[in-house]
């Protein structure tokens, strides 16, 4: 073959392949849950953000 060049036969069976993904398809709702969380904390928001900020540093080492 050519360049450019393909099989016939190949180029069919791609496109049944195509049509079969359609029906296999991810439903993303599929685990959906509605709830509320809460956590007490005895941190403060300034120690909270801080602590966030050294991780942030830590990364970029």
């Amino acid at each position: 073959m050519g360049f450019g060049s393909y099989d016939e036969s190949e180029q069919e069976n791609a496109n049944r392949d195509d049509e079969d993904d359609g029906s296999e398809a991810v439903n993303v709702h599929e685990n959906d849950h509605d709830g509320s969380m809460s956590f007490e904390s005895d941190a403060s928001t300034d120690d909270l953000v801080g602590r966030l900020d050294e991780m942030k540093d830590d990364e970029g080492e």
